[in-house]
């Protein structure tokens, strides 16, 4: 296959699956977790929709491993913990299985050997002590009148990420009541609990006790009685929760914090059948995507996030955008941008609404990756995307940090003090700073699609941004994508599109790092374990995505094809058509070591933009 064939089947691979809303609905897929959860979900409310379970079951069981282990990614060692102990609660809470059953004994043999329910995350085991299988800890990891700090405290309730707010929020009802929940169908499984006669098995440190401290001593400034402050408190919490449900029925469209709501509201005296909870399952299910004719419960829709990276790709590749199939999904995304102000106004409160969200029905939180993705796509549209255009672009420009770098959803939500917090992962969960991946992918977007001179001090405080991040082998950490393969690609064609030279040292060694780590076989490929050990892990094989990002690298910033392309190249277009589990390899991450996604559409968004790119400087 040579490159105009390889493009024309990418293309013609994406013409064939765009929805009739010209939408492109690829599953956000997650793994088994919320499979999981949504079986236990729907048993504590006595919902029993007994088709779904059964089909969620059979999923969660084409997941297992031999050993009886269930994994996040391909080369994750023998099995994840947490991951086992969620599908064998789950597949017990179904009602559908029994302990007896060989597949869950292989699964319980797994969790003890891996230290039992206290070696599983702190989400996991929040959920435990919601269904009456954990205690809950003696201590208020975050004491709930936190949301009655005033800003200028130094961690308040809008010192966490958007996404932090979200989860937290249930949480901190929760701990509060020391809520749980069983019904008749609830397994026991406390002979999973090896460390029963410990006081707390949640995580503590000395660094949190100091905080914790701190915290308190902000709380007892508050003026009012502690009893009346707790009530002012999960009052305002609970506002915050039901002031933010989209009009799905989720809670800012997150399966997580949707879940932890649900038991939020029982928590505070709503009945299972209420019309609240009864919408917001429902919301829950509307997330239900199939996947190999079995269904999934989606964390998250990705639809917007598909459609804006596909209808810019075809473009790229030659695709007029006027063609239908463009037209049809530049509709899609015109009718999907924000008019309302989301908790980003809090910390840029100068700029109107005008952003992107990644979900289909997520209409208050935008992101800056979804945004610029969006005006890319519609660049050439005429009236009355013109409008679109400038609300956009000028929410985008806003939303830099000031330190240069770009975030996701907020500006200046990256208190280092957080990381003491204890929850581990909170680095991911809690904070939302400048990163490569969308510092750099901003710069591309305003380097490629504005007026912007490159002289100008947002452009200029973005490449210094990007030149400190920069790692001391060439690389960077991409905060949303794998990992360094994908921060690397978006710092270099960011710095590349506002002029920064290819010769300049910067770029140079980051050209080094990627001939580096080069396959044999002409592709990379790189592991999930880079989240965890800090650093780049090669994965055993090449992928169509990991190739695809460092391909677009070297050519953006080459003047002619060199080996290292070539070589490249020849592995992706003998590639685009296989199968395997190098093509269901997560390629995204939303918390490094836990939460990993595979985007479907990748496979084909990619490879055809380093294509397209190739062609219109080389040829074919």
């Amino acid at each position: 296959m040579d490159i105009n064939q390889g493009m024309d089947w990418l293309i013609e691979r994406l013409r064939a699956e765009q929805s009739s809303d010209g939408s492109w609905d690829y599953p956000f897929d997650t793994g088994i977790s919320t499979d999981a959860y949504m079986i236990i979900l729907l048993r504590t409310l006595e919902i029993h929709d007994e088709e779904l379970i059964q089909g969620l079951c059979k999923r969660i069981l084409s997941k297992q491993e031999k050993n009886g282990a269930w994994k996040l990614f391909y080369d994750e060692g023998e099995g994840n913990v947490t991951a086992t102990l969620e599908a064998y609660y789950a597949l017990l809470f179904s009602g559908n299985y029994s302990k007896s059953d060989p597949r869950l004994q292989s699964a319980k043999k797994f969790i003890l050997a891996g230290g039992g329910l206290k070696e599983v995350g702190t989400y996991t085991k929040i959920m435990l002590a919601l269904t009456g299988q954990y205690k809950w800890p003696t201590f208020s990891p975050l004491p709930i009148e936190v949301i009655l700090l005033p800003e200028i405290f130094p961690i308040n309730f809008y010192s966490f990420s958007v996404f932090g707010r979200a989860n937290l929020t249930p949480i901190m009802i929760l701990s509060a009541k020391k809520f749980s929940i069983k019904t008749k169908k609830t397994p026991d499984i406390s002979e999973l609990n090896l460390h029963r006669d410990e006081d707390d098995q949640w995580i503590r440190s000395n660094e949190w006790r100091s905080l914790l401290s701190f915290i308190e001593d902000g709380v007892k400034s508050l003026i009012g009685i502690p009893g009346e402050l707790r009530k002012t408190a999960i009052d305002r919490a609970k506002k915050y929760m039901l002031d933010r449900i989209e009009p799905d029925g989720t809670f800012l469209s997150y399966y997580s914090s949707t879940f932890l709501m649900i038991f939020a509201l029982l928590a505070l005296g709503y009945k299972k059948s209420d019309p609240i909870i009864t919408k917001v399952v429902d919301g829950i299910k509307s997330m239900k995507c199939e996947i190999a004719g079995l269904p999934h419960i989606q964390y998250t829709t990705a639809n917007v996030w598909n459609t804006s990276l596909i209808s810019y790709a075809l473009q790229t590749a030659g695709v007029p955008f006027d063609d239908p199939m463009v037209e049809k999904a530049n509709r899609f995304l015109l009718k999907k941008q924000h008019d309302k102000f989301g908790d980003w106004v809090i910390h840029n409160p100068n700029s109107l609404p005008g952003g992107w969200g990644f979900s289909n029905v997520n209409t208050i939180n935008p992101d800056v990756d979804d945004t610029t993705a969006s005006l890319r796509s519609i660049a050439k549209m005429e009236p009355p995307a013109e409008t679109a255009w400038e609300r956009g672009t000028n929410w985008a420009f806003s939303m830099q940090n000031d330190d240069g770098g770009w975030p996701a959803f907020e500006r200046e939500t990256e208190s280092k003090l957080l990381e003491f917090l204890p929850l581990e992962k909170g680095e991911f969960l809690l904070m939302d700073p400048s990163c490569a991946d969308l510092t750099g992918r901003t710069l591309e977007f305003f380097g490629h699609y504005t007026n912007l001179p490159n002289s100008h001090t947002v452009i200029k405080k973005g490449i210094d941004w990007l030149r400190k991040d920069q790692r001391r082998d060439g690389s960077w950490y991409g905060r949303w994508g794998l990992c360094y393969t994908y921060g690397t690609w978006a710092a270099v064609t960011g710095l590349s599109a506002v002029g920064v030279a290819p010769n300049d040292p910067t770029v140079q060694m980051a050209v080094s790092w990627f001939r580096s780590i080069q396959n044999r076989d002409g592709g990379w490929g790189e592991s999930c374990l880079s989240d965890t050990k800090k650093r780049y892990v090669p994965l055993s094989s090449s992928t169509l995505t990991h190739t695809a990002w460092a391909l677009d690298t070297l050519i953006a910033v080459s003047e002619k094809p060199t080996a290292e392309i070539r070589k490249g190249l020849a592995y992706l277009l003998a590639s685009l058509e296989k199968d395997d589990w190098t093509t269901d390899y997560p390629k995204g991450q939303g918390m490094g070591g836990a939460f990993y996604i595979h985007y479907h559409s990748y496979r084909y968004i990619f490879p055809l933009l380093a294509l397209a790119h190739y062609q219109k400087k080389f040829g074919s």
